[in-house]
């Protein structure tokens, strides 16, 4: 009964489709045996005995069942009956086994995603490849997979059970997103990822100090916490304006989730990322009363093009400013004590370089008094000696036209008296029993620093700050560090930091009374504090390590990652010693030229050493270069900032955001938009007064009056910049 069972089953099955039987089986004579032989077998199983009399069941029947024995002739018949049930024994189980990876192959395919046991790939809608993340810290058991509705699970890997999950979800056609996680349910092992370049330009992750635009890293890096620092001192670090959001020339962007314990590496060899989540050995911690298994979890989304894919990804993963700061910090420069005086400041030179900045004819959205006006690292009034009358020497400024910010910290040094306060009052990160302030190095001594997830730490700062503006008039201020490279490296917090980067979110959040005129130098979830970012200081030279060439790549990459009301530092650079090309005491004059050309096209300007520390010329084309930046730029930039708090889009643009398809617009990082019309491209080159210029398709006006009608992209030339010139041209 039960060959006969099977030999019913195949049979009803092979009139359904013989073709890939034929297929499975590869061979005609075995094709045909598995049609004909349960026919066969059919016949011969009831020839092998029949009725014949005088048997014992005669009396029923009047005949008897005898056996009878084979002829020699059905012996191979019988034989090859044997073989063929062996052969059909075997079609099936191909047959089986080929019906099963065809559905198994189904499954681990969702939408334009395909899941193997060491990595998925994603497809565009036209079938190239356009994005490839491979598993390193375990294979998936396939057999442990299984698919419902969007979600496609599995239970196991080469390393033990998890929770692995990748689901589709369709927010808006072209894009097509998937949330992916990977969870080690019995392991404190790392989870990791490696998302390969797989051919396409990068931009995003983080500030650094050698920024490159699209990103350019070289050598091989295991993953590090990626979490804020000061880049200046830390060169190999991160920077203090990060997030965890990259984006592809080939229109594919990755989120990672904020409860990711994230670490990030790379390998320039293999072309990798390697995205990495851990609690080991790492300044993460996990939940209180959860147990330390990593997980691994983000969103990859794609699209048509590069900018709609970014501009979805900022509209739905990013935070928004509420408002667009003062319109006076768009138009007019800031004026900087920093890089002339350096701490050697006093109120005789404050108001003396005020008083050169109306003697030769400039503009000021604000004057800035930066370290060393207190008699003490975690003071907050003036030093009486260097400012015996400041009451005074503030309401003439403020007579004269000026707003003055102050410089400001978040670390209270040892020998303050304002320590002991702080120790009082429990204001500062303590070490990690709890009991004791926990002290710190940073670039002006010894001290704490303040715990700005404590209401009372953050009530007792900003309180000694409404005291300021109360008494003087401060008008705002400039925040410095607030780099998670300034936390001890073992600490605790009033509210536990399972991310170290959301202190410098608190801090951050400092900013917000005085965001008008405030200007921060860190940011991490930031986006919505509707002040300036200052890029890290910069050296006074010209080359991509925290040089003029740096700029452009900077401002783009902290764009893109959502910040938009920029400042870019002050005009040559910070005139540090051993980092300065020049006198030492100045930035050299081309160079300092170049900069200033450049910044009138940001959208805020900020000096420190002044135009007239050089010569009458070099004063001239300042003058008009920071009237073209209130008659031209600022006006553009005010737009595009009111626009930003619906949509995020940068002001600040790189040239692919109107040339989505060209490969060569991918790649530049010495031009940039503003919006979609206004396209600059300064010199950034010493000794060069001409550059290579790229015109994307369309019509083009020069500052000189040429007009480019291209209806392909245009290279142009060894195109004549004199010193006291920058090319931008206009959209006609």
């Amino acid at each position: 009964m039960k060959n006969a069972s099977l030999f019913k089953c195949l049979d009803d099955a092979l009139p359904l489709d013989k073709g890939k039987l034929f297929a499975v089986t590869g061979n005609l004579s075995i094709f045909y045996l598995f049609i004909f032989l349960p026919a066969f077998f059919k016949d011969a199983t009831f020839t092998m005995y029949q009725m014949v009399p005088g048997g014992p069941m005669s009396a029923v029947a009047g005949t008897a069942p005898v056996k009878q024995n084979l002829t020699r002739d059905r012996r191979p018949l019988l034989g090859a009956g044997a073989l063929g049930l062996i052969l059909i024994i075997a079609a099936v189980a191909a047959w089986c086994y080929y019906i099963a990876s065809l559905a198994k192959a189904g499954m681990l395919k969702t939408e334009l995603l395909d899941l193997n046991r060491d990595g998925f790939l994603i497809r565009n809608q036209t079938g190239a490849i356009v994005f490839r993340m491979a598993f390193r810290s375990g294979n998936l058991d396939l057999d442990s997979c299984s698919k419902e509705g969007e979600i496609l699970s599995c239970t196991r890997s080469s390393t033990g059970s998890l929770n692995f999950f990748i689901q589709t979800v369709r927010p808006k056609d072209p894009v097509m997103c998937y949330r992916v996680r990977w969870e080690e349910l019995a392991s404190e092992n790392p989870v990791e990822h490696a998302m390969s370049y797989n051919g396409s330009h990068w931009y995003g992750g983080a500030e650094t100090s050698i920024q490159h635009w699209p990103i350019s890293i070289t050598g091989q890096q295991t993953p590090t916490p990626f979490v804020t620092s000061d880049v200046y001192s830390s060169r190999h670090s991160f920077g203090g304006i990060l997030e965890r959001y990259w984006l592809s020339s080939k229109a594919s962007a990755i989120k990672i989730n904020d409860s990711v314990p994230f670490h990030l590496g790379w390998n320039d060899t293999e072309k990798v990322l390697y995205f990495q989540a851990r609690y080991q050995d790492s300044p993460y911690k996990p939940t209180p009363g959860q147990p330390p298994f990593a997980e691994l979890s983000y969103r990859v989304c794609v699209g048509s093009d590069v900018t709609s894919i970014h501009k979805y990804m900022v509209r739905r993963y990013f935070n928004k400013p509420n408002k667009v700061p003062s319109m006076d910090m768009f138009r007019y420069p800031i004026w900087s004590t920093w890089a002339l005086h350096k701490k050697d400041i006093e109120q005789e030179k404050l108001v003396s370089y005020a008083a050169n900045i109306k003697k030769y004819n400039f503009t000021c959205s604000q004057l800035q008094l930066d370290d060393c006006y207190t008699s003490g690292y975690g003071e907050f009034d003036f030093d009486p000696v260097k400012f015996p009358n400041a009451s005074d020497m503030f309401q003439k400024l403020k007579a004269d036209g000026f707003h003055v910010s102050l410089w400001i910290h978040p670390f209270i040094n040892y020998d303050s008296p304002n320590f002991r306060v702080g120790v009082e009052k429990g204001l500062f990160v303590r070490e990690p029993t709890g009991q004791l302030p926990a002290l710190v190095r940073w670039w002006n001594g010894v001290g704490s620093i303040l715990d700005f997830t404590n209401p009372a730490a953050r009530e007792w700062f900003g309180s000694h700050l409404r005291a300021l503006r109360s008494k003087y008039g401060v008008t705002s201020f400039k925040f410095d560090a607030g780099e998670t490279s300034y936390l001890p490296s073992q600490f605790s917090t009033y509210v536990p930091l399972n991310d170290p980067s959301t202190f410098t979110r608190r801090y951050s959040e400092m900013a917000i009374p005085f965001n008008d005129r405030a200007e921060l130098r860190v940011g991490y979830q930031s986006q919505n504090i509707s002040c300036f970012f200052r890029l890290i200081d910069r050296d006074s030279v010209w080359g991509y390590e925290l040089g003029l060439k740096s700029l452009i790549p900077t401002v783009l990459t902290i764009s893109i990652l959502g910040y938009q009301f920029i400042l870019p530092d002050m005009i040559g650079g910070n005139v540090y010693p051993n980092y300065t090309e020049g006198s030492g005491k100045l930035p050299d004059r081309e160079l300092y030229i170049r900069w200033l050309e450049l910044s009138a096209f940001m959208p805020s300007m900020q000096f420190s050493i002044p135009p007239w520390e050089y010569d009458a010329d070099v004063i001239e084309i300042a003058r008009r270069f920071t009237a073209l930046h209130e008659s031209i730029v600022a006006p553009r930039v005010l737009e595009l900032a009111g626009e930003v708090l619906a949509t995020g889009d940068p002001i600040i643009r790189p040239l692919w955001w109107i040339a989505t398809n060209d490969e060569t617009a991918y790649k530049i990082d010495s031009q940039f938009l503003i919006g979609d019309d206004l396209m600059v491209a300064p010199v950034l080159e010493p000794g060069k007064q001409e550059r290579d210029i790229y015109l994307p398709t369309g019509r083009w006006r020069s500052y000189k009056g040429e007009l480019f009608d291209n209806k392909d992209p245009v290279h142009l030339t060894d195109y004549p910049v004199d010193l006291d010139e920058i090319a931008y041209f206009v959209w006609v």
